[in-house]
């Protein structure tokens, strides 16, 4: 399909929009909406929290809000508009009560609830629907949703610090961080986007974390994960005694595949796998990554421990470097299932 000039300008806005829901709305997507009357925006929308207006909704809110009919306008948005009652009526009569003549969507709704079914819905009551513009851009904004509709299961996203030798601890030293301030913005940044973090019992004992998001503002935390076939997790670790949800996951989880199932079946869209090399080498040999944050420190350990990561590793195991970016001081390259 053909797609102008002002047509991609607007779809762009609305995917702009919807990132104000980042780390907000899951286990829903990032959705946002922009209404467009002659040729300019006279409302935007997104999701911005769990049982918040939808992204049209608040579209057409703010319309009202300013004075502007949404009668006759064209309506962009980022996801297939629903047509099911959930935590908020369908966004489907919201359209048509607003009176819009078309909708353009940039990728249909997987989710079997909607599935093609709020398209038809709209166009059954006469309203124009194109679907397609920047779908590519709206898959990548929304992957872990598009990704737990297909499979059940959450993208599993690495994130491991090493220093110049490919070592993630030293020894010599308590247990501490060896990355700059700004880098661990970062990592909070990227925490808030997923809704649970995973590590191995000997990270606990080692490192007693708290693995909770607390230099980004924000309403929730995530689930915390220690996967402890033995029962070694102290009980007085942090983790078990702050008061967020922690699971501690016994030998009848010792197959990561079970135990992903189980975090589909909660809705867990996406998880942080931060544990030490064995961990993290046991979701690589079972092909479970998804996303390789594979931070590098100018740090050099006396007495290392080694990561046993390298290219030829993640690419083995289905992995591609397709980034590289600075966070602070630390080299950061991102290796993707693609």
């Amino acid at each position: 399909m053909n797609w102008s000039t002002e047509d991609v300008k607007f779809m762009t806005r609305a995917l702009d929009v919807a990132e104000q829901g980042r780390g907000k709305v899951s286990p829903n997507p990032l959705v946002g909406c922009v209404l467009v009357k002659d040729g300019a925006i006279i409302a935007e929308g997104w999701h911005d929290h769990l049982g918040g207006l939808h992204a049209e909704q608040m579209a057409i809110h703010d319309a009202e809000s300013k004075g502007h009919s949404s009668n006759g306008a064209i309506a962009y948005v980022t996801l297939e508009p629903c047509n099911h009652f959930g935590r908020t009526p369908p966004c489907t009569e919201a359209l048509m009560w607003a009176g819009v003549k078309e909708v353009i969507v940039a990728h249909y709704d997987p989710n079997p609830t909607v599935r093609g079914k709020g398209i038809q819905v709209l166009q059954d009551a006469g309203i124009q629907v194109r679907q397609g513009l920047l779908e590519t851009e709206a898959a990548i904004q929304m992957r872990p949703f598009l990704y737990w509709c297909q499979h059940r299961q959450p993208l599993v996203t690495v994130k491991m610090a090493v220093d110049t030798n490919g070592s993630v601890d030293d020894r010599n030293q308590q247990a501490q961080r060896f990355t700059s301030e700004a880098c661990l913005d970062r990592v909070h940044a990227l925490r808030i986007e997923c809704d649970a973090i995973l590590i191995g019992v000997e990270t606990v004992v080692r490192d007693n974390p708290q693995l909770t998001v607390r230099r980004v503002e924000t309403e929730r935390q995530p689930l915390r994960v220690i996967i402890d076939p033995n029962q070694r997790t102290p009980k007085d670790a942090i983790m078990l005694n702050d008061g967020y949800e922690t699971l501690v996951m016994g030998e009848e989880f010792s197959s990561l595949a079970a135990l992903l199932n189980l975090l589909g079946d909660k809705e867990i869209q996406r998880l942080m796998v931060e544990g030490g090399p064995t961990t993290v080498g046991s979701f690589l040999d079972q092909g479970l990554v998804d996303e390789f944050y594979l931070i590098h420190s100018q740090v050099t350990h006396q007495q290392p421990v080694a990561s046993n990561i390298d290219a030829e590793r993640l690419t083995s195991a289905g992995l591609s470097h397709t980034s590289t970016e600075s966070w602070g001081e630390e080299t950061v390259h991102l290796w993707t299932r693609l």
